[in-house]
């Protein structure tokens, strides 16, 4: 574990900082194993207004730089102002020094190009990756919710309203136009986690108009909290195994859902209150109390890991303090924050989503976003600019974020990400807010 040293803000942590600077030790070991994936699209831009093209990696003169419009054809110049347009109407904080580096302005073109005309915000635009996962869509909607565009980002969470199952379950993710699973992939518990909490982001950042955003989304809010009441074992107080965000078949509970169940049970309780649910909301809030001493009872004595029993980090220990959890976590939470950051490190500096994931070299940004944005809101600055630094630092040459960097540095698989520009968007935030 990393050397921690109490502080006035309770911790100064090293270890993770020292990792994210190049790795050491056992990261060595990975070089004979290290994956080697392609990028598959530089970024997506517009060929006409709701009208997107992939661009294939290696072309970023066919962008007008510093934006997600093609270069060639008739409508370029409506579509360069259309964006201008859009950006101009944002939360003035996203201007100036807030983004001295341009990290900001990618994130946000990235979000409007996976976004604007489209049902609900898609995770990426290569063929598998246009779909809508919960998760994803929720980040988005707190993101946009941040930068000022209340009503795109309830209409983000409108359309997961509408395909919902009466029962409260999502499935793990949605065609666009269809409504319907795509696959047979199994549903997510977490899913009725993460609306919870992107209403509740939507309501705390749309000052004056909380309730009219929210109230609309009422049922499917009560639908998604009483899932999660009724999910909790009578015994252990603990919610059932299910898919978490590395979407494989589970028999034994992950950090990642409890963690997730946690927080939607929190957040969700001011979203249920703007929703006229007073008494729904008194039951998720005494719930959480509950389940977050479960919670801390069975994975803190481990520090945080993936799965019940184990002790193997994980990314989803960032669920548990702010943005996503408690706003004032204890220094246990900030050491295994600390720790699991140390332990994801991977050879080019970014993070993998758990310890035990396959070790192939691999950086993922969405998970490397996730920490900068807990460690910005937590109090940490400096931790969080590293990481955002990093981010900036492993875009396409178009200026988008892709899923994965691999070890020698090189931007792969696809890009945009939707999850990592609404994460990075959401770091920002939390820097700007303090």
């Amino acid at each position: 574990m990393s050397r921690v040293r109490v502080s006035r803000r309770g911790l100064v942590l090293g270890g993770g900082a020292a990792a994210l600077a190049g790795g050491t030790g056992g990261l060595l070991l990975e070089r004979a194993r290290h994956a080697q994936i392609p990028l598959y699209s530089e970024t997506v831009a517009f060929s006409a207004p709701a009208q997107r093209r992939l661009v294939p990696a290696g072309r970023p003169d066919e962008v007008v730089a510093r934006t997600r419009v093609l270069e060639a054809g008739p409508w370029r110049s409506r579509l360069v102002e259309d964006e201008q347009e859009w950006l101009a109407a944002c939360a003035p904080w996203v201007r100036g020094a807030a983004d001295r580096d341009g990290l900001l302005h990618s994130a946000l073109l990235d979000l409007r190009a996976l976004t604007a005309g489209l049902p609900v915000a898609v995770a990426g635009w290569s063929p598998r990756w246009r779909y809508a996962w919960p998760r994803d869509v929720a980040f988005v909607a707190s993101a946009l919710a941040r930068v000022g565009r209340p009503d795109e980002a309830a209409a983000q969470l409108a359309f997961l309203q509408a395909v919902q199952r009466p029962d409260g379950w999502f499935e793990a993710r949605y065609d666009v136009t269809s409504g319907a699973a795509p696959d047979t992939r199994q549903p997510q518990l977490d899913g009725s986690a993460w609306v919870l909490w992107a209403a509740d982001q939507i309501g705390r950042y749309s000052p004056g108009r909380a309730h009219e955003l929210v109230a609309p989304l009422r049922p499917m809010l009560v639908r998604a909290a009483r899932l999660l009441l009724r999910s909790r074992d009578a015994t252990t107080g603990l919610p059932p195994p299910s898919s978490d965000y590395w979407e494989l078949v589970e028999d034994t509970l992950t950090l990642g859902t409890a963690a997730a169940v946690l927080a939607g049970l929190r957040s969700g309780t001011g979203a249920l209150r703007l929703a006229g649910e007073m008494a729904l909301a008194d039951r998720t809030e005494a719930a959480a109390v509950v389940l977050g001493r479960h919670v801390r009872d069975v994975f803190a004595p481990r520090g945080y890991p993936r799965l019940l029993g184990g002790d193997a980090p994980d990314a989803a220990v960032t669920f548990l303090v702010a943005p996503i959890g408690d706003p004032e976590p204890d220094v246990s939470l900030l050491v295994a924050l600390d720790r699991a950051q140390t332990a994801l490190s991977r050879p080019a500096g970014g993070l993998a989503p758990g310890a035990s994931w396959k070790r192939d070299g691999i950086s993922w940004t969405p998970e490397t976003a996730l920490f900068a944005a807990a460690w910005a809101a937590n109090g940490y600055p400096a931790r969080a600019e590293a990481l955002l630094t990093w981010l900036g630092q492993h875009r396409t040459a178009a200026g988008s974020f892709p899923e994965k960097v691999l070890h020698d540095g090189s931007p792969a698989a696809v890009a945009p990400l939707a999850w990592t520009a609404a994460s990075v968007v959401i770091a920002r935030h939390e820097l700007a807010l303090r």
